[in-house]
């Protein structure tokens, strides 16, 4: 019996278990379908480390180029990699990675020419009926002239494209510790911020886990996680470093330490890098999501920006930034879009970003990023509910009817209260979870708020 795409195919890719859900047929499937859905005819295939990649991608070519469409086979690659490939050769994008999931797992990621984002509403659904009916037994697409497959590496001019955007040679000497998590990272830091392809840049790096490994030996590739920086943070304090990096599996994402291996907030990094572009581009927009600290568009707005404020997911980000023409924007997740980059998001250039401000100046990191942090956060908090939406409208009530208090349903209910504090209840995508983000002006008033909301819907 064929699979069930629908039990894999997410908001925003494709990601399940290799061999019971995942297999050479399925993707060869999806490569037929997504040429002859989309009709794009130029195609680059990359993949990160773990093993069922290459087998993976090539099964993808296969019926992409049978249904006419010429493939670029990008071999190892980070997401953000095949995005500056889809971006740099007008190419739609199919980039074989499962990001930080476990082992056993793999997906893929697809974007249009320009790097722009396929999801369910923009094409995915439609790829997936396609592919499915193909392996229920309805023939697949196929051209009179079958397209080329031919490999080219992109490595060099990934990296000297890094460097045209966030010129770091004239930064002070600074010694930087990066975790690669044995994921894409030990892949494209050597070639951007070491020496491998390019001329030296006044950076000592200190590398952890750099080596290619799907089965991730030393910890997930999932720096959200307190536990996976752990012993980045003891690194960093060991050697003395200025700073520590962090890459999740396929690189699109970093998360940084400080010094003292203290994290530095995403939130705060997306204020910090915000007023960067900003001073380059004054008067932009500059797009955060809604769990982002309210500092972030208090920091926009008061370097003349333009504060846009989005649902979480990287295909609402993308699709405002390119509407408003926004020159940056930041998640809560460590995700980081650049206009500079067609819109898409990379770790990698977030990170030089952090380089240059650190190397630029002669502050520590902690004291940079002390003039982002506001408020106090809760991070997120997940609940097991039977019934997300019904849990919701009890939330809502609650706090609904009260003087002062604001409410709104941009991205499942978000509560706003006159001395700053605010809290937001969404639902998962993929599971029967509601994700809590409190914020306040001090731990007291947040740990109020947060309480409160929760003896409700655990309740």
């Amino acid at each position: 019996m064929a699979p069930k795409l629908s039990e894999f195919v997410k908001a925003y890719d494709v990601r399940g278990l290799v061999g019971s859900q995942l297999t050479p047929a399925v993707f060869e499937a999806i490569g037929a379908a997504a040429v002859a859905v989309t009709g794009e005819t130029r195609w680059a295939v990359g993949h990160d480390m773990r093993d069922s990649g290459p087998g993976f991608a090539e099964a993808f070519a296969r019926g992409a180029t049978r249904a006419g469409a010429d493939v670029l086979d990008a071999g190892l690659c980070s997401t953000d990699m095949l995005y500056f490939i889809a971006g740099r050769r007008d190419v739609a994008g199919a980039m074989f990675t499962a990001s930080h999931n476990p082992a056993e797992y793999n997906g893929l990621k697809m974007c249009l020419p320009a790097a722009r984002p396929i999801g369910l509403d923009t094409g995915l659904a439609d790829i997936r009926d396609r592919a499915q009916a193909i392996l229920d037994g309805e023939p697949a697409p196929a051209a009179e002239a079958p397209g080329t497959f031919a490999a080219e590496d992109f490595l060099s001019a990934y990296a000297a494209y890094m460097r045209e955007l966030v010129d770091l040679s004239g930064i002070r000497p600074l010694k930087v510790v990066v975790d690669a998590g044995n994921g894409m990272g030990g892949h494209t830091v050597p070639a951007v911020l070491g020496d491998q392809l390019l001329a030296a840049l006044p950076l000592d790096i200190d590398p952890l886990y750099f080596e290619l490994d799907g089965t991730f030996p030393n910890h997930e590739a999932n720096p959200l996680e307190p536990a996976n920086i752990v012993d980045l943070q003891a690194r960093v304090r060991e050697v003395g470093a200025d700073l520590g990096l962090a890459f999740d599996g396929d690189a699109d994402r970093c998360f940084v330490v400080d010094a003292d291996g203290e994290p530095v907030t995403p939130s705060a990094i997306t204020a910090l890098i915000a007023t960067r572009e900003l001073a380059k581009h004054p008067g932009s927009a500059v797009c955060h999501n809604l769990i982002t600290s309210r500092a972030v568009p208090e920091i926009v707005a008061e370097h003349g920006g333009r504060p846009l404020r989005t649902r979480v997911g990287h295909s609402y980000i993308k699709a405002v930034m390119a509407e408003e023409d926004a020159v940056f924007g930041g998640e809560h997740s460590g995700h980081y879009y650049f206009k500079d980059f067609w819109f898409a998001d990379t770790g990698m250039l977030a990170a030089m970003h952090v380089l240059a401000a650190v190397g630029g100046s002669d502050q520590t990191l902690a004291e940079l990023a002390a003039d982002y942090v506001r408020y106090t956060a809760s991070g997120e908090i997940n609940s097991k509910v039977a019934d997300p939406a019904a849990k919701i409208e009890e939330v809502a009530a609650a706090f609904g009817a009260r003087d002062g208090v604001a409410t709104d349903r941009l991205d499942g209910l978000t509560v706003s209260f006159a001395d700053g504090s605010w809290a937001n209840l969404r639902p998962s995508n993929t599971e029967p979870l509601l994700r809590l983000n409190v914020e306040g002006p001090d731990t007291a008033s947040m740990e109020r708020l947060r309480d409160d909301i929760l003896r409700i819907v655990r309740n």
